[in-house]
C-alpha cells in the first residue's frame, strides 16, 4: 500500500514537475512584465515610493523629466516583456535600466545601509531584489537562443 502511494505521489509531482518546466518560464516572463509596467505606471503618476530615490540618484538630470521618462522606459519594457513578439527589445531596455537600480548602493550609503555593506535598509532590500528579476530575465532569454536554433534546424 505504502508503494503504490508513493508511486502516485511520484507520478503527481511529476506531471506538476512537468506543467512547471513547460509553463514556468511564461509566467516568468509575464510576472516580469506586471512588475515593470506596475511599477512604471506610478512614476509618472507621482506615486511611486521610489521617486525621491530616483532623484537623489540622477541628480545630474531635472526630476520632473526624468522620473516620468524612466516610468516610461518601465512600462516599455513591461509592454515588451508582456506581448512575446517584443521581448528582445524588451531585453535591450532592461539590462541598462537594471544597471541603473545598483546606482543607490554605490551613491547613496545612507539611504540603502544600515551598516555597509552587510546590513540593508528596506530601500537596499528594494534593490538587492532586482537580483530576481536579472535571473529570471536571463532564463526568459535563454528562450530567445533556443527559438532561434530551433527554427535553423
Amino acid at each position: 500500500m505504502k508503494n503504490r502511494d508513493n508511486k502516485n505521489l511520484t507520478r503527481i509531482e511529476n506531471r506538476l514537475y512537468s506543467w512547471m518546466r513547460n509553463n514556468g518560464c511564461v509566467l516568468q516572463r509575464v510576472a516580469i512584465g506586471v512588475v515593470f509596467l506596475w511599477f512604471g505606471i506610478k512614476k509618472p503618476l507621482g506615486i511611486s515610493p521610489v521617486n525621491d530615490l530616483v532623484a537623489k540618484t540622477i541628480f545630474f538630470l531635472p526630476p520632473e523629466f526624468f522620473i516620468p521618462f524612466l516610468g516610461i522606459w518601465e512600462v516599455a519594457v513591461g509592454i515588451c516583456f508582456i506581448y512575446r513578439p517584443w521581448l528582445r527589445y524588451g531585453l535591450w531596455l532592461f539590462f541598462p535600466h537594471m544597471l541603473g537600480t545598483v546606482l543607490p548602493l554605490i551613491y547613496l550609503h545612507d539611504e540603502t545601509f544600515t551598516m555597509f555593506p552587510f546590513a540593508l535598509t528596506v530601500v537596499g532590500q528594494y534593490i538587492i531584489k532586482n537580483m530576481v528579476l536579472i535571473a529570471g530575465a536571463f532564463i526568459v532569454a535563454g528562450t530567445l537562443l533556443v527559438e532561434k536554433h530551433d527554427k535553423n534546424v
